[in-house]
């Protein structure tokens, strides 16, 4: 006999007991099934009398005896029960009881993991985890359910087990969606959360996974008062350190069947060569050939990437796609100058793919064969480690690539596929193999055309299916049914089965259908809900018109443009679609500045593609007031991102729509329109002062606090800056938090630049203190940089360093690449006068992680600091190399590279010194003056000025060093070196010059007349 406690209490004669077939043996009531229930829980083991009492509410013995007598008689003698003093027991084997059968497998699948056969392992656990059919004893009265508990925490323990098997065998993506929903059931288990966050960092997703990190954190603290595990905690750490993820090839739900020989051949020839074309007719399963070719040959190539290029429409995004599958940001948070934060796209994507070993799938080229082509040849010639796997209906026709036909399927292959893919959705459907074959010819062996119409077996038999495809193909397309086809004819047969499957939908099936081709990139289930309906969504799954995974819909790109024919322009889904996403930007918004930023950033990330599409509708259809609310909502995301110049080509076309007048009540989102727009060609000239114009009307109570801030970051300049920082600082009277900690952080640099140190320390010191407490990390880590900077400026090196540390801390926690390599360099100047292996060690990890992001700004910064390096020990020619090659990468107008700008300036004039060239060397000196106070960074300035001084003095004339250590000292605000005693002439140059003007200062500096009067307007009109 089979017995089962693992749900209600069951038993079998014969077979293998539950879905394993056998006969049911009739238990009778709740009482009787308790009293087994609990017999069983201990197989040939002794269980008291009053235990079993309770168990089955039996108040007295005599009723105990009845019910079991009355198993006695039902159960026979397969499984006896013996009275044993004041107890019972079952005499029969462990084995026969589906709870024991379960703790063997369960153990013997750890033992297997343990040892390292994964593959074993995840069967046994899986064998283990059938077996229950819902709660443990769910017969018992939760008064004697400790057992019940017992086995209870082992499924789960169990379940954890069988997801690290999984995890090693590489199912990332396909454990997400259950992982997930576990979580939610076991909330404060650690275990479950730390293997969600290994399988969203090796999915691809390590936003998601830093996010899951900390809302398992804050539920420890709140519930438990407790911090994370070691463990746990050791794999955020791991997570933060880690490089980003490239985008992984979408999860496969179904078998690969007939493509063995092609999938050795295309490796063989990626193996020999770096751009290989996949290219055929739609439906010939190009992409799905291009997925296991790239999960086979992963461990001889590299990192895989693979980018979807259906959803693209304009080439020019080509880079930007490719930076976001990368995992990589297209800027640094305080770009400031549109067009100027370390290049364009391409060039970050050329420096990113620099000496990185990787295998690029380019899927879907066809509509974009020009634009795929020219990025290709420029990144191949640039990367050498470097190839590329590409799918298109037409080669990409570039020098080096290697060409793979991919055919229909073979027919053995082909009636596989329709075989497995039948028996899925009917079983035992698939019959005659003749019928089979003559429906598969029919659809020319395309693999996509076959799966359609499999799916369709739920509902016809297999004659009637082959008799409709003939009637199909032959009498509505004119596609000939016997014979050989040519290509056209053969994509004519695909479209005549998407056709079909269509036409047999019913009308809301066909109306959700041609709605969802709205979405870019797939949709969440609630968003395809929400415009779709529920119960078609469902529908079409079946149909395999949807693809459902990871908790998200996709159709396949085929079936998607032809659902987009047949959407009715009168639907309005269009609107509806740009609407919905409005909300959910306008929603996520304030949030981004607050401590939920790390679950709204990839919950915006998801739908990158939808919120653009919003946008894109909306500016080209004329929806302007729609199109400026989008870009408002999404201002504050897409700077976090650094993916502003994504949305520059849809605010231009707004802009170009618009002209100079905002909209009544919309100065506002007219304003981070233009700073959108102003990452494309031209529009920054044409339409910066209707946006000042604008600003200028705005007051402190905006709609959208980030507005001023942003135009500063971006634009210190002009007289906008003026309006922003009036903007910025009027918010210290309103009550939005967060306004208020930018307002001090913007407050902060006048009076640095002012020299007013101690009213700088204060106003940045308040802003990292509102910033942290809203629990903002991004703004956190701008202010603790600036306090860095301050204490650098005052010699509080220490000071600087630890603030550093913690600021680098919440850039790593929030995956920032670009700002965590700006911060290893400023570490490493602060560092290098103390520690000069550990100022090394920070500019090379600095270069290697600016490289990996493709940051030239930041990997010129490294170089700087490298040079300075090279310079103190002496090897001048490495040295002036370092610098030229940094000055060579700094975008000219980006704020965050001007003080390294000017230390490569400075560098390179002290290597002119060393080598008597002292007219080079004050050139350089007086460059790096210049270019540190146009952009109010007078430490960076007097660094220069200190340098011109030692050059007087080297050349024998005391009195210009003294004159112009003093002017240092005005520049800085903060007393420079001490001027030597001995000589009372040479301490009243200095006093006299220590108390000059900035522009006395300056001229004395040997700066020209035009720029002094331009710096000293700027002084006279702080921002």
């Amino acid at each position: 006999m089979r017995f089962g406690i693992l749900g209600d209490t069951r038993a079998w004669r014969g077979g293998e007991g539950g879905d394993g077939g056998g006969d049911e043996v009739p238990l009778g009531g709740p009482a009787r099934r308790a009293v087994l229930a609990l017999l069983l829980t201990r197989p040939g083991e002794v269980v008291s009398a009053g235990r079993l009492a309770e168990g089955a509410a039996s108040p007295g013995g005599h009723a105990l005896q009845a019910q079991v007598s009355r198993l006695r008689a039902a159960l026979g003698a397969d499984a006896p029960i013996e009275r044993v003093g004041d107890g019972y027991r079952i005499i029969v084997s462990p084995d026969a009881v589906d709870a024991c059968r379960f703790e063997r497998l369960a153990a013997d699948g750890r033992a297997a993991l343990r040892d390292g056969a994964t593959g074993r392992a995840a069967d046994l656990l899986r064998d283990a985890l059938a077996l229950w059919r819902g709660p443990a004893l769910a017969d018992l009265p939760t008064a004697v359910t400790a057992d019940a508990v017992r086995l209870e925490e082992r499924r789960v323990a169990a379940i954890e087990d069988r997801f690290e098997a999984d995890l090693r065998l590489g199912r990332h993506r396909a454990a997400v969606p259950e992982l997930r929903e576990l979580t939610v059931a076991h909330p404060l288990r650690e275990r479950l959360a730390a293997l969600l966050v290994r399988a969203l960092r090796d999915g691809g997703d390590r936003a998601e996974a830093l996010a899951v990190f900390e809302r398992t954190r804050r539920r420890l603290a709140d519930e438990l008062g407790a911090d994370p595990s070691p463990e746990l905690t050791a794999l955020h750490a791991a997570l933060l350190r880690a490089d980003p993820v490239p985008a992984a090839p979408p999860a496969q739900l179904t078998s690969f069947v007939g493509r063995g020989a092609e999938m050795t051949g295309v490796g063989r020839l990626l193996a020999a060569n770096r751009l290989v074309t996949l290219h055929g007719p739609g439906g010939v399963g190009k992409t799905r050939l291009a997925v296991e070719v790239a999960a086979q040959t992963s461990s001889a190539v590299g990192e895989v990437c693979f980018v979807e290029l259906a959803p693209l429409r304009d080439p020019a995004g080509l880079p930007r796609a490719l930076l976001g599958a990368l995992g990589l940001r297209e800027g640094g948070l305080r770009r400031d100058g549109p067009r100027e934060g370390g290049g364009d796209a391409a060039e970050r994507l050329a420096a990113a793919l620099s000496g990185r070993a990787l295998l690029l799938v380019l899927d879907n080229c066809e509509h974009l064969v020009g634009g795929v082509a020219a990025l290709a040849a420029r990144l191949l010639a640039a990367s050498p480690d470097l190839r590329v796997l590409a799918t298109s209906r037409e080669p990409l026709g570039i020098t080096g690539e290697h060409l793979w036909p991919v055919r229909p399927l073979d027919g053995d292959a082909a009636v596989r596929l329709f075989t497995e893919r039948a028996e899925a959705v009917r079983p035992g459907v698939a019959g005659d193999p003749g019928t089979i074959r003559r429906i598969c010819a029919a659809l020319d062996d395309l693999p996509l055309a076959i799966e359609l119409a499999a799916a369709r077996t739920r509902t016809l038999d297999l004659a009637d299916l082959a008799s409709r495809l003939d009637d199909r193909l032959a009498g509505r397309l004119g596609v000939p049914t016997r014979g050989a086809r040519t290509a056209d004819e053969r994509h004519r047969t695909l479209r005549s089965v998407v056709a079909w499957s269509w036409d047999l939908l019913t009308a809301d099936e066909r109306r959700a259908a041609s709605r969802f081709t709205v979405f870019a990139g797939g949709a969440s289930a609630a968003s395809a809900r929400r415009l779709c309906g529920d119960a078609a969504l469902e529908s079409l799954t079946d149909r395999s018109l949807l693809e459902f995974a990871g908790g998200r819909y996709r159709m396949l790109e085929t079936i998607r443009a032809y659902g987009a024919e047949r959407l009715d322009p009168a639907d309005g889904i269009g609107r509806e679609h740009a609407c919905h996403y409005l909300a959910l930007a306008e929603d996520a918004d304030p949030h981004l500045r607050r401590a939920e930023q790390l679950e709204w950033l990839p919950v915006l990330a998801a739908d990158h593609d939808n919120l653009l599409a919003a946008l894109h509708w909306a500016a080209g259809t004329g929806e302007t007031r729609l199109a400026l609310r989008l870009c408002a909502a999404l201002s504050h995301y897409l700077w976090i991102r650094g993916l502003s110049a994504s949305a520059a080509s849809d605010a231009a076309t707004v802009l170009a729509e618009l002209g100079p007048h905002p909209p009544d009540g919309l100065d506002e989102e007219y304003v981070t329109c233009v700073l959108l727009a102003a990452y494309g060609d031209g529009a920054w000239v044409r339409h910066r002062p209707a946006a000042e114009a604008a600003l200028a009307r705005t007051t402190p109570r905006t709609r959208y606090a980030s507005v001023p801030f942003l135009w500063l970051m971006r634009n210190a300049d002009g007289p906008a800056a003026t309006a922003a920082y009036a903007i910025a600082t009027g918010a210290r009277d309103e009550g939005d938090p967060w306004a208020l900690a930018a307002a001090r952080f913007v407050a902060g640099f006048p009076r640095l630049a002012s020299g007013d140190t101690g009213g700088a320390g204060r106003e940045f010191t308040a802003s990292a203190d509102g910033f942290r407490a809203l629990g903002d990390r991004w703004g956190t880590a701008l202010a603790l940089d600036a306090l860095a900077g301050l204490a650098a400026l005052r010699g509080d090196r220490a000071r600087a360093i630890a603030l550093t540390d913690e600021a680098l801390a919440l850039t790593e926690r929030v995956g920032a690449l670009d700002e965590s390599a700006d911060l290893l360099v400023n570490r490493g100047d602060h560092r290098v006068h103390g520690d000069v292996a550990g100022a090394r060690a920070d500019y090379r990890r600095a270069a290697a992680l600016a490289r990996r992001a493709g940051s030239p700004t930041t990997l010129a910064a490294a170089l700087r600091g490298l040079g300075d390096l090279a310079l103190r020990d002496g090897d001048l020619a490495e040295a002036r190399r370092l610098y030229e090659d940094a000055l060579g990468r700094f975008a000219p107008n980006w704020v965050k590279s001007v003080g390294h700008r000017v230390g490569a300036l400075f560098g390179l004039g002290r290597v002119a010194a060393a080598h008597g060239d002292h007219d080079t060397a004050r050139a350089r000196f007086r460059e790096a003056v210049a270019s540190a106070e146009r952009f109010g960074a007078s430490g960076d300035g007097a660094r220069g000025v200190e340098a011109l001084a030692a050059l007087a003095a080297a050349e024998g004339d005391p009195e210009s060093h003294a004159r112009l250590l003093g002017a240092a000292a005005a520049l800085r605000g903060v007393p420079g070196p001490d001027a030597p005693g001995i000589d009372p002439a040479y301490a009243a140059a200095h006093a006299g010059a220590a108390r000059l003007g900035r522009a006395d200062a300056l001229r004395l500096a040997g700066l020209p007349e035009p720029l002094i009067a331009e710096l000293t307007a700027r002084q006279a009109n702080p921002r």
